[in-house]
């Protein structure tokens, strides 16, 4: 049996490696590892509250709003006031964010692949449902558990 004491440790240590080798796969394309995982979130459909947005990034409103800001001047998502909550705004891609997207997934492919690759058939569902309840165990007061942020630009979950 594994010592749990050595969970946060694993954990972090995953989460640095595809973080790290995320951001050297993004940068040249003028695109953090997080800001990947926004764009990512809405490429998945509707538009998004802020709120909304940051709590399926399982991150905080003012990264998220930050993050919004410098894609919005790169033309990347839209900024919109909520058709029926005057204090709130809703956030899409533009044209030219899913075509980013797009080609980022495509620069993404060869970390998805060796993560993959790491594990047997079957293992991801059971691992991504394991990380799950991990955070929304974690996390229960704030309800921030968004569920992986990195689904196919073809896909429409959520």
């Amino acid at each position: 049996m594994t010592d749990a004491s050595v969970l946060p440790v694993a954990l972090r240590a995953a989460y640095l490696a595809l973080h790290r080798r995320s951001e050297a796969a993004f940068a040249p394309h003028g695109v953090t590892a997080d800001q990947f995982v926004l764009l990512a979130t809405l490429s998945r459909g509707r538009a998004l509250t802020q709120r909304e947005l940051a709590r399926r990034m399982s991150s905080d409103p003012s990264t998220v709003r930050a993050m919004l800001v410098l894609l919005e001047r790169r033309g990347l998502v839209a900024r919109n006031g909520h058709p029926t909550d005057g204090r709130a705004r809703t956030v899409a891609l533009t044209a030219e964010g899913r075509r980013t997207f797009r080609h980022l997934w495509e620069v993404g492919e060869p970390i998805r692949a060796r993560m993959l690759g790491a594990l047997e058939p079957g293992e991801v569902d059971v691992l991504v449902g394991l990380l799950t309840r991990v955070a929304a165990a974690l996390d229960v007061e704030s309800g921030a558990v968004g569920g992986p942020g990195s689904s196919h630009p073809s896909e429409n979950e959520s």
